[in-house]
């Protein structure tokens, strides 16, 4: 080894320099997500139980559906913000799927209430399929984006903490 060449460095102790400048990044995400999911849960429990009169079902529904996901993405950004390893990707992952399966919920509960009502809402269908399609490419990007870290990993001969 000349004096030109730096000491080759560990897959952990590059995870461990490379750590606080994903920290803040990270952190930023995780308190919006657990600020914004527990602001949206406050406010649509609000909205359900100021109303003065029994609720028919449907709307009972999309109130404990859109408060599910509230809580869902309040429930993430706690999750990371506690996380204290690297993610590899994971993060991306669970947001990626809680996307896909609010969109894909919202979207059958206007075809169930359309159904229902018997008519075809099609501007708000397709703009709900859309949406499912959007989460879909985030899924799969997410999946790749993680495959590849791991990946990565394994090359540099270090195995990723549970």
């Amino acid at each position: 080894m000349n004096g030109d060449e730096e000491p080759r460095l560990s897959a952990r102790e590059l995870l461990e320099r490379l750590e606080p400048s994903l920290r803040v990044r990270t952190r930023v995400r995780a308190v919006a997500a657990l600020v914004a999911g527990l602001a949206g849960a406050v406010f649509v429990l609000g909205l359900w139980w100021s109303e003065p009169a029994p609720l028919p079902g449907r709307t009972r529904l999309a109130f404990g559906l859109l408060t599910a996901f509230c809580l869902a993405w309040a429930c993430y950004g706690g999750w990371l913000v506690r996380r204290r390893v690297p993610l590899f990707a994971t993060d991306r992952v669970i947001a990626a799927w809680i996307a896909l399966a609010a969109c894909a919920s919202v979207t059958a509960l206007i075809a169930f209430v359309a159904a229902q009502r018997g008519t075809v809402p099609v501007p708000a269908l397709v703009v709900g399929a859309l949406f499912v399609g959007a989460a879909l490419v985030l899924v799969v990007r997410a999946h790749r984006r993680r495959a590849a870290l791991l990946r990565r990993l394994r090359e540099l001969g270090s195995e990723p903490q549970p």
